[in-house]
């Protein structure tokens, strides 16, 4: 893949927990197969629940009908993104498939645009209306719509549009481009979305870094484990939780 990254880092008491790790990858990029727009996937278990993670670039553009191609990226990156066979046993149930997952979090440039005009859009921000804006999020419309991400969940938008910005400031780069070839329409580009039971977020917010023309995004999730009875009887007694205020940044400018 080019660009697109993936890292996923644990707890060490965690580690000895982990196993069966596995990477897939799909190209969605020119002719529909290199690497510059698709995913990174990552499945791993932790004690008896399995886990994937999801890193995407998808189709990029504004004009209508584009929202259209960044359906078809999705659906094709869940329809053949495969991870390799490791377990022959048919006692344990090893996911191959994304949506085989117990617990799923799909991040990054999903390239989701807002159906406004750039005039219409800079009106709403310059009067902080990003409720009126989000109810023209593409995105939203076409979840609410069942046309992508059907059955998966994104928290509560309360931050302004992630791209796009000039370089190294906190100018939306429509404001600085004389030519409207150039200009782009302020929009949430990039997202985080989850999918399966026993996940609870806690927090979605965005970093203030301005190495990018996008601003980062974070979210912190609580997710539920199945442990094999024997450590479970060994953690009885022993407060294990970690507290909620130890998971969540105490910072936006977190990047």
């Amino acid at each position: 893949m080019v660009g697109i990254f993936l890292s996923v880092w644990v707890r060490r008491e965690l580690v000895q927990h982990v196993g069966h790790l596995r990477v897939a990858t799909i190209g969605r990029g020119i002719m529909g197969c290199l690497g510059n727009k698709g995913c990174i996937a990552m499945s791993m278990s932790l004690h008896r629940t399995s886990f994937c993670f999801v890193c995407s670039h998808l189709a990029s553009g504004e004009k209508e009908g584009d929202e259209l191609k960044r359906n078809s990226d999705v659906a094709e990156i869940l329809k053949s993104a495969q991870f390799p066979r490791i377990c022959k046993s048919p006692c344990r149930r090893i996911p191959e498939r994304i949506l085989d997952h117990d617990r799923v979090i799909w991040f990054g440039d999903l390239n989701y645009r807002v159906a406004l005009s750039y005039q219409e859009t800079r009106s709403l921000l310059r009067n902080n209306d990003w409720n009126s804006l989000l109810e023209r999020d593409q995105l939203k419309i076409e979840r609410e719509a069942g046309r992508v991400f059907n059955g998966w969940k994104e928290g509560k938008i309360t931050f302004a549009p992630t791209y796009k910005y000039s370089q190294n400031s906190d100018i939306y780069a429509g404001e600085t481009v004389k030519s409207k070839k150039k200009r782009r329409t302020p929009a949430w580009c990039d997202r985080i979305l989850w999918h399966g039971n026993g996940m609870e977020q806690l927090q979605y917010l965005r970093g203030e870094s301005k190495f990018s023309d996008h601003r980062p995004v974070c979210a912190v999730f609580a997710a539920q484990a199945e442990m094999n009875n024997r450590y479970r009887k060994a953690c009885l007694g022993a407060d294990s939780r970690i507290p909620s205020d130890e998971l969540i940044p105490q910072r936006h400018s977190f990047y």
